[in-house]
């Protein structure tokens, strides 16, 4: 499975996702893999970082607390 928001962020790999819930909402979720010259990088996940209304808006929440956790503790 191919996952087109999936990209690079100062030295992490950045994998967001969305889930939708019974209530037809999705909750944003995040997986972080710190680029490393090991073969096992340190992984980070977020699940249900927050709520929203459709899958984009789920997604763009991910991208951006992403950038935002790497700038501040990455």
């Amino acid at each position: 499975m191919h996952n087109s928001n999936i990209y690079q962020y100062n030295g992490y790999k950045v994998i967001p996702s969305a889930h939708r819930l019974p209530d037809g909402s999705f909750a944003s979720n995040l997986l972080l893999e710190r680029n490393s010259g090991s073969e096992k990088g340190n992984r980070y996940q977020f699940h249900v970082l927050d709520y929203f209304k459709n899958e984009a808006q789920a997604l763009g929440h991910s991208r951006k607390w992403a950038r935002h956790w790497v700038d501040t503790r990455g």
